[in-house]
C-alpha cells in the first residue's frame, strides 16, 4: 500500500485511457464518470486527492512514470532504451503525436509506438481520467470495477498506474 504524507515528495496516480486511442465521450458523461471513479478511490474518510477528466486534441502519451521502466520490439523482441523513447518525444515536440510511426533502433523495423511491449503499461489516447494518491487500500481498480467504469463510460478503459 502506497501512503501519501505531509510533505509527499512523489504521487501516484490512477489513470483511465479507452482503449480505443482517437475515442471521446462527451463532457458529462467524462465528468459523471470522474465523479464516480473519485468515490471508488477514496478511502474511509479521506478522499482521492485530485480526479481529473482530460480532453487533447491529439493522441498523447500516457506514461506510467517511474514505472515506465522496460521496452522491447514486437518484431524481434530486442530491448529499447528509455534514452531513445525520449528521444522520439523530444523530437515530437511533447507527448502529443500526429501519428505514431516509428523505427525502432534494434531491428530498424517501421512499428507503431502503442505496438511496443512495455513492462508495466502505458498507453496512447486523446482522454483519460487521472486519480492522485488514491485513499483506499488496494492501489488500482479491480477488474469488477474497470468494467463499471467501462460501462458508465460508453466504452472500454484501460488502467495505468503511474508514479512521479
Amino acid at each position: 500500500m502506497r501512503h501519501r504524507h505531509a510533505q509527499a515528495v512523489s504521487d501516484t496516480y490512477i489513470r483511465l485511457i479507452p482503449t480505443d486511442r482517437d475515442w471521446q465521450p462527451d463532457r458529462s458523461t467524462a465528468a459523471s464518470v470522474a465523479a464516480h471513479v473519485a468515490a471508488l478511490l477514496s478511502g474511509p474518510g479521506d478522499a482521492v486527492e485530485r480526479v481529473e477528466d482530460r480532453f487533447y486534441d491529439r493522441v498523447t502519451l500516457i506514461d506510467a512514470g517511474m514505472y515506465t521502466t522496460r521496452i522491447t520490439c514486437p518484431r524481434c523482441g530486442g530491448e529499447i532504451s528509455m534514452e531513445w523513447l525520449g528521444d522520439v518525444v523530444n523530437s515530437n515536440g511533447g507527448l502529443s503525436f500526429d501519428h505514431l510511426d516509428v523505427t525502432v533502433p534494434c531491428c530498424r523495423a517501421a512499428v507503431q509506438l502503442d505496438s511496443l511491449h512495455y513492462e508495466n503499461p502505458i498507453g496512447f489516447a486523446r482522454f483519460e481520467i487521472s486519480a492522485m494518491n488514491p485513499t483506499r487500500s488496494a492501489d488500482e481498480l479491480d477488474a469488477g470495477e474497470l468494467g463499471q467504469v467501462s460501462d458508465l463510460l460508453g466504452h472500454p478503459v484501460a488502467q495505468i498506474i503511474a508514479h512521479y
